[in-house]
């Protein structure tokens, strides 16, 4: 039996939500941030789904990967 400590999920939750980050900034304008949340643990967010990010939320950023499309033709 396996036991994983909460110490590893965390770590397997917030790699997994920056990978998550990382494919999609690739594909996007937008930067895409990974915010840590009490109950939820780890998600990626994209910026461009909620416009002018909050300082509440701005102050939960714990990792941010730049939107990989170019604006300018």
């Amino acid at each position: 039996m396996q036991i994983i400590s909460n110490a590893a999920a965390d770590n397997a939750a917030y790699f997994a939500a920056v990978a998550c980050a990382e494919r999609r900034a690739l594909h996007s304008y937008f930067d895409q941030h990974v915010i840590q949340d009490d109950e939820l643990g780890y998600l990626a967010i994209d910026e461009g789904d909620y416009g002018a990010l909050g300082q509440p939320m701005i102050d939960r950023i714990v990792y941010t990967a730049r939107g990989g499309m170019p604006d300018e033709f």
